[in-house]
């Protein structure tokens, strides 16, 4: 979608972006907060997520969550929030004829909760239920557990469960005060925001009623370490392989890095004919995979995963292996980059058809970090990735060694270990070696 963004600051300390959609029939709003799990003492994991389920409901204008929630959607809209180990977001979507007073509404949730004991052991059912319903995918489980042994913040939802018992409403109540204030609020609100309704956006947001006061809090530090074993997750009652390769470079990706990353990633995994999964997929040997990027305050991250039966899984892993060998080689034809690049075009374009999906490709980078995507330069940063880029990267995300294989399954640890042995050498000092002396010998030859 066409659209013009503006990064506001507020004389109260807030900031964020408009993106004006013009002629767009629907409002979207993302308020955030940096208030996640890694704000309180471990024991205390559950209150972010207890507080945001407790906050969009009870409150000084409407003191009963039930008819809160039918008040905001009496049109249609929609409200959620979502926490994580960082952030708590709010967010609201609504037809474009009703935005002022659903943002009204929003706002009066997010200034004037009542956190009421009764709505809190209510949610507290409601949030154990969404845990136990958590703990049954299989993925999440087994990645939540290599988070930890990593040395990344994290926490299984069964540590969770057993972990709620220790929260009570006065700690949300705590919570709630010590993160709630203007210096630590970021907002991202996108659809028909003419420039005189950008002033009222503006003046609503600077007037809100929270504390003037503190900053936006920091990004906690996580260093990654090397896993010497892989983690095992045994589970009788699964039949299939499920794992998780992750590796790690010591520092934050830059945006060229990120552009020749993600092009790789999706060469390797992300249509039925790339080059690991269509390969696989070609021999019966998959049904899916999974791949992608992450990054902390301090490192960058590279995973794989895919579910798989275990008389197929060594097999899998050999693609594996010997599809990032040819990356870290060089061995890239320049139709599989061009033919990727197509795709990853696409697949941009396709990818903001909404104001919702147009807000989300600022959302979590500027939520992170404060940088505002370049949303038009996008397309030509695709095209000017080139090969040596994608090389350099792809073996600068294994030349740091940090890297850890986790399966949850019930094929024993020692078969875990087997398939964790087949993928040793792409970390291996040797390979990343030879590598060297061939891009310095092509370099001589060349000079």
């Amino acid at each position: 979608m066409k659209h013009i963004v503006n990064e506001i600051v507020l004389k109260n300390g807030s900031k964020g972006l408009l993106i004006h959609v013009p002629d767009a029939s629907v409002m979207t709003f993302d308020i955030n907060f940096r208030a996640g799990e890694y704000l309180v003492e471990p024991d205390k994991w559950e209150v972010p997520h207890l507080m945001e389920h407790v906050l969009l409901g009870a409150n000084e204008m409407i003191p009963r969550a039930r008819d809160f929630q039918a008040e905001l959607e009496r049109n249609g809209a929609y409200s959620n929030a979502t926490t994580g180990v960082y952030d708590i977001t709010y967010e609201a979507e609504c037809a474009d004829f009703e935005w002022d007073r659903v943002l009204g509404l929003l706002l009066v949730a997010i200034t004037k909760p009542l956190f009421l004991d009764d709505e809190f052991a209510a949610e507290f059912g409601n949030v154990q239920e969404e845990m136990a319903s958590r703990s049954n995918n299989h993925f999440r489980r087994l990645s939540l557990e290599m988070r930890k042994q990593l040395g990344l913040i994290a926490k299984t939802d069964s540590e969770r469960l057993e972990l709620m018992t220790n929260v009570t409403v006065a700690d949300v109540r705590e919570h709630y005060v010590r993160t709630h204030h203007t210096a630590n609020m970021r907002f991202v609100i996108a659809g028909n925001l003419t420039k005189g309704r950008q002033e009222l956006v503006t003046n609503i947001l600077e007037s809100i009623d929270l504390p003037h006061k503190g900053r936006r809090f920091a990004l906690p530090h996580e260093k990654p370490v090397k896993l010497s074993h892989p983690v095992y997750v045994q589970n009788d009652t699964v039949e299939n392989v499920y794992f998780y390769i992750d590796t790690f470079m010591k520092c934050r990706l830059s945006d060229p890095e990120t552009d020749a990353l993600n092009l790789v990633n999706t060469m390797l995994t992300e249509t039925l004919y790339s080059k690991i999964l269509g390969t696989a997929r070609e021999r019966g040997l998959v049904y899916g995979m999974n791949s992608g990027l992450a990054q902390t305050r301090d490192a960058s991250n590279w995973w794989f995963g895919a579910q798989v039966s275990d008389k197929n899984a060594l097999a899998l892993i050999d693609i594996i292996v010997e599809e990032l060998y040819k990356v870290l080689e060089g061995d890239i034809s320049k139709e599989e980059i061009e033919t990727t690049k197509q795709y990853a075009l696409g697949r941009f374009q396709r990818s903001a058809q909404t104001v919702g999906g147009t807000a989300a490709g600022y959302t979590g980078r500027y939520f992170f970090d404060g940088v505002i995507e370049s949303y038009y330069l996008v397309p030509q940063r695709i095209k000017d990735v080139t090969k040596q880029q994608i090389i350099d990267i792809a073996q600068a995300m294994f030349a740091d060694n940090l890297w850890g294989f986790g399966v949850l399954g019930n094929c024993g640890e020692v078969f875990a270990n087997e398939l964790r042995l087949c993928l040793a050498p792409l970390w291996s000092k040797t390979v990343l070696e030879d590598n060297l002396i061939k891009k310095e010998a092509v370099h001589g030859n060349v000079s």
